[in-house]
């Protein structure tokens, strides 16, 4: 069986650096590593609409932003499919079909589906799009066969509501689906990077985000402004280390080469964190650091992305193909599935002979 990666993101707004580490960057390493033979990148646009229909030039605007910081961290159209997911309407009625296989309460106890309406103040004036969601995410991945999804800890609710789609699907209409495995960042940090106000999430609406399309100064700024431990008050005061955001970030993003570029007094980030944990190391000069190592990291993708910005009818172009071939394959698993479902009419010609012999 082909080893299929289907991922993406909504497109509300920039993609910032908790987006990166928590998958782009994967995403890159999986797209490089030849181990898999097809990757699709989806650029959610229906799903954005979701809750976000009253506001549609908002999701329309931000399609080719998400697609500059795709293409900026080096995501290539040669070994990916990037593609809309509104341009692909076999995803429509897959979801369609779905949803006859799910109820409403198993809904709502999906996890991720309870904390997002939450988040969002929806209450009882829940979108029906917005609720059934999770069905919406089952069709995009079966739709492509995928076997591997690589996302964030949070989603790890979505992907079992997809695989009991397909359990239910395959046992009712006979061995159509594939069942995917979800794929987690291998470092811990990076499953949830909080915000750099110390929030639990980095997220757009609470403006705690580190863009991965920031200035170099930007970037400094919103690092050096960065949440410690507030208790460390003055340099020789013992500092927190774990769930101090500045030492999360590190977690995340440092690597051995940075203390011998950047800061060679120290071996490892261990003795960084055992100075700052008995005292005598200042937030500043750690702050510093970090800025560096982002600034490393971030660098290249800055200038990547400034050069797809001068070339929009490109990224379009590749959107664009991407999308014809995104469909190409929905729709030959959709003729599959009505097959299964016994939907295929006008294809079925032995359900055409069978009522020719019934009515002689």
């Amino acid at each position: 069986m082909s080893k299929v990666i289907l991922t993406g993101d909504r497109p509300t707004g920039r993609l910032h650096v908790g987006h990166y580490v928590g998958s782009l960057k994967r995403r890159v390493e999986l797209q490089n590593s030849g181990k898999f033979d097809d990757i699709y990148i989806m650029i959610a646009d229906a799903q954005a609409l979701t809750d976000n229909a009253d506001n549609p030039e908002k999701v329309r605007q931000n399609i080719v932003e998400v697609a500059l910081d795709y293409l900026a961290c080096g995501l290539d159209p040669a070994k990916s499919v990037l593609f809309i997911q509104s341009m692909v309407p076999e995803l429509t009625e897959l979801s369609f079909y779905y949803m006859n296989l799910v109820t409403v309460s198993r809904l709502q106890r999906n996890p991720t589906v309870k904390s997002e309406i939450q988040m969002r103040n929806f209450e009882a004036s829940i979108p029906v799009g917005f609720f059934t969601y999770p069905i919406s995410q089952a069709a995009d991945i079966t739709a492509f066969k995928a076997t591997t999804v690589p996302v964030g800890e949070d989603q790890m609710p979505m992907l079992e509501q997809t695989r009991e789609i397909v359990h239910k699907f395959n046992a009712v209409y006979g061995e159509t689906l594939v069942e995917p495995e979800i794929l987690l960042p291998d470092n811990k940090a990076c499953l949830r990077l909080p915000g750099t106000d110390g929030k639990a999430k980095m997220s757009k609406s609470l403006g705690n985000c580190i863009y991965l399309a920031d200035t170099q100064e930007d970037v400094r700024k919103k690092i050096m402004s960065m949440f410690t431990d507030p208790n460390h008050l003055r340099v020789e005061d013992p500092g927190q280390v774990e769930g101090n955001p500045v030492f999360i970030y590190l977690d995340a993003f440092c690597k051995p080469e940075h203390f011998e570029e950047f800061l060679p007094e120290y071996k490892n980030l261990d003795e960084l964190k055992a100075h700052y944990s008995r005292g005598g190391l200042g937030d500043v000069k750690v702050k510093k650091f970090l800025n560096n190592v982002m600034q490393s990291e971030l660098a290249p993708i800055r200038e990547r992305r400034k050069v797809w910005e001068k070339d929009i009818p490109a990224v379009y172009e590749i959107l664009k193909e991407g999308s014809r071939k995104a469909e190409e394959v929905a729709a030959k698993t959709l003729a599959e599935v009505r097959a299964s479902m016994k939907i295929n009419y006008f294809d079925d010609g032995a359900l055409i002979k069978e009522q020719i012999e019934r009515y002689k």
